[in-house]
């Protein structure tokens, strides 16, 4: 290659090329620039609007990736690379990746359904994909639960969305199960008495609904009482706990017998042959 040919490659070509690539960092530059400033303008609308924070970090990244991959393939297409092949390649590459991590897209699906339904909210009290405790995180693809022995589980999305979910902090008030059982002897009406009137002074117990204490069944050992108060699922243990001191501080005050069961002897005098 002669220096005439060298003058005129540089003085055709290679600057055409230059001022493309200059072109195609320029593009780069501001693409990038305008999509964080819509990603950015799409976030704020949604927090305007109280959208989970959550949701809203989730669609603007979703909404970051399409656009960055739009970009991408403009560049290309600038420099005269033809798109479609590489629009293929992707929708391939998607569908295999699609079909290798299906669980975990699963997840991601159940995950985005989740914030959109919100069937609970971080800090709520939850039975959720087996699993029983306080939602310390939503995330994409996994729900992490804090359970009351202050272990961290991670439950995937797709388990939590597809099994029964309770939310014990739904409703203000939730109620706490427990009985006594009385010995026969014991006045039923006066031990239900004495059980209401201890139970409407343990600390958290609300009102409305007031405390359910009702003789819920006989047994041969005597009645069984059934001691329900209602408290904030905040302090559920400890209204749990303090039921059950204040069931064995009635008794003990009342001086009511142990209950045990019943027992009849009868002895028979076989007749005499």
């Amino acid at each position: 290659m002669d220096t005439k040919s060298i003058e005129t490659f540089l003085s055709t070509t290679a600057i055409d090329i230059g001022i493309k690539i200059l072109a195609a960092i320029a593009f780069w530059v501001i693409g990038r620039w305008l999509i964080g400033l819509v990603v950015s303008l799409m976030q704020r609308a949604m927090n305007r609007n109280h959208v989970d924070p959550t949701l809203t970090k989730y669609l603007g990244s979703i909404v970051a990736v399409m656009l960055n991959i739009a970009l991408v393939l403009g560049i290309l297409g600038y420099f005269g690379i033809q798109t479609t092949s590489f629009a293929a390649l992707i929708a391939g590459a998607g569908v295999a990746i699609g079909a290798a991590w299906s669980g975990m897209l699963g997840n991601f699906a159940a995950g985005a359904f989740m914030l959109v339904l919100r069937p609970f909210k971080v800090g709520d009290f939850v039975s959720a994909g087996g699993v029983v405790g306080t939602v310390k995180e939503l995330g994409l693809f996994a729900t992490t639960i804090v359970t009351p022995d202050n272990v961290v589980t991670l439950v995937g999305n797709g388990k939590v969305f597809g099994d029964a979910i309770q939310n014990y902090s739904a409703n203000p008030a939730r109620r706490v199960e427990r009985t006594a059982q009385l010995a026969g002897g014991v006045d039923a009406l006066d031990a239900l008495a004495r059980f209401k009137a201890a139970v409407a002074a343990i600390p958290n117990v609300v009102q409305n609904p007031a405390p359910e204490v009702n003789v819920l069944d006989f047994n041969l050992v005597g009645p069984v009482i059934s001691v329900r108060p209602y408290c904030h699922t905040d302090h559920y243990w400890q209204v749990y706990f303090d039921t059950n001191e204040a069931i064995l501080r009635v008794a003990k005050e009342a001086g009511w017998p142990a209950p045990t069961p019943a027992q009849i002897t009868k002895f028979v005098q076989m007749p005499q042959v």
